[in-house]
């Protein structure tokens, strides 16, 4: 299920690049559709679709990140830090004692 909704995702996250690249900016510096060419739709509907279509793959791009994100988290269960074992105390290594003079034979 996990990697249905993934796909979908990634197919709005690419199609909602798309319809933005699609608008025209305001400044008509990277706006590649709206042109003049065309008696299909007007400049005004043009942007009115593209508005609209833009606000619902958002709306959906939006609920597949939360669906996405309970679907992550939905098998962990609440911990507190407090209710974990202390960890074990470290201990010095033993380092052996050299002998004072050596023994004699």
């Amino acid at each position: 299920m996990e990697t249905v909704v993934l796909v979908i995702h990634l197919l709005i996250a690419i199609a909602l690049v798309g319809v933005i690249l699609l608008q025209r900016s305001e400044g008509g510096a990277l706006g590649m559709g709206g042109g003049g060419g065309g008696g299909f739709m007007t400049g005004r509907a043009t942007a009115d679709l593209l508005t609209r279509t833009t606000t619902g793959l958002a709306i959906g791009f939006f609920i597949t990140s939360m669906t996405l994100a309970v679907m992550a988290g939905g098998d962990s269960e609440k911990r507190s830090i407090l209710d974990q074992p202390a960890p074990p105390a470290v201990e010095k290594p033993v380092v052996p004692e050299e002998p004072s003079a050596p023994l004699a034979k």
